[in-house]
């Protein structure tokens, strides 16, 4: 089953394959991150923190603790194009948390 996550303005920005995947792909498919820690913090496939999931949300959180730098795991496989999943209510930014920037999410625009 495909977990969509979305920004706090409702639009999709991510998902997962099922809910047990380690990897995170962009709505085109690209792969954008991944969850090292089996929890549910994020990093870019550099290792950098990308961001934390709240709900069917993603999150950065400005004050992030620093958890090591968790190698590379090798890219995974495309995993083809989601459904759209139409847009998620509204929802305020968490205390101390902002919308993931767009050039994490979108790197192939940003490069």
């Amino acid at each position: 089953m495909t977990v969509y996550l979305h920004d706090s303005q409702g639009v999709w920005i991510a998902f997962r394959t099922d809910p047990r995947s380690r990897d995170l792909f962009n709505p085109d498919g690209d792969w954008i991150g991944w969850f090292p820690w089996s929890d549910d913090d994020a990093v870019t496939p550099e290792g950098h923190y990308l961001g934390t999931v709240r709900g069917d949300r993603l999150f950065a959180q400005a004050s992030h603790t620093y958890r090591g730098s968790p190698g590379y795991p090798g890219a995974p496989a495309y995993p083809g194009a989601a459904p759209y999943p139409g847009a998620a209510s509204y929802t305020g930014l968490p205390d101390g948390c902002d919308d993931v920037a767009s050039p994490l999410l979108w790197p192939r625009v940003a490069s």
